[in-house]
């Protein structure tokens, strides 16, 4: 299991981009499921116009983001995806990185039946939606700490070289503005 200092460093793009090839792990009613970490974005907090809590934003919603690194951020996009999001840094700094993709692991059955498949195809779990359908993360989880026996990430021993990350904006964040166009979201290219 990943301990909490991994998540606690003032670089939120830094970590997002060590997040690739970690694995992420859940364990609701007894359904162990996993998948490696293969494309994330940073959303780096009050100064970043992509992030829920530009502006020192604060509400119900986002105040998990003021958590301590190694926090979950679940929240409800379009009223039906539960996106995934780690909290990163020290409590106060509401910095994040969405988990966009996984290669499914552990469990594949069991993803494959909460996302309605009879196959893993190339568009499973390609999409931060996807991602917390096949894991079986909800909303009800935001708050949660990700070293418990719930939701967590572990070390798997793969080193993903820089050569195989693509570097680039991150994706329907549009209202940003400059800020949209940011190199902020990194894809493991070989995992596609």
């Amino acid at each position: 299991m990943l301990a909490k200092s991994f998540y606690a460093g003032a670089d939120v793009t830094r970590i997002a981009k060590k997040l690739l090839g970690k694995k992420i792990c859940t364990n609701f009613r007894g359904q162990f499921t996993s998948g490696v970490i293969t494309e994330t974005e940073a959303y780096a907090g009050v100064t970043d116009r992509a992030s829920h809590a530009h502006g020192g934003k604060f509400t119900e919603r986002t105040k998990i983001m003021y958590e301590k690194g190694g926090t979950a951020y679940i929240y409800l996009c379009y009223g039906i995806h539960h996106l995934f999001n780690i909290v990163t840094n020290k409590k106060g700094i509401p910095h994040a990185v969405l988990i966009r993709a996984i290669e499914p692991k552990d469990g594949i059955e069991i993803m494959m039946k909460r996302r309605k498949k009879n196959k893993i195809g190339k568009n499973f779990s390609s999409g931060p939606g996807t991602v917390s359908q096949a894991l079986g993360i909800h909303v009800k989880y935001s708050g949660a700490d990700l070293t418990s026996k719930k939701i967590w990430l572990e070390e798997t021993g793969i080193v993903v070289p820089k050569n195989e990350i693509i570097i680039g904006p991150r994706i329907g964040v549009s209202y940003a503005g400059e800020d949209a166009k940011l190199p902020y979201r990194f894809l493991w290219k070989k995992r596609y």
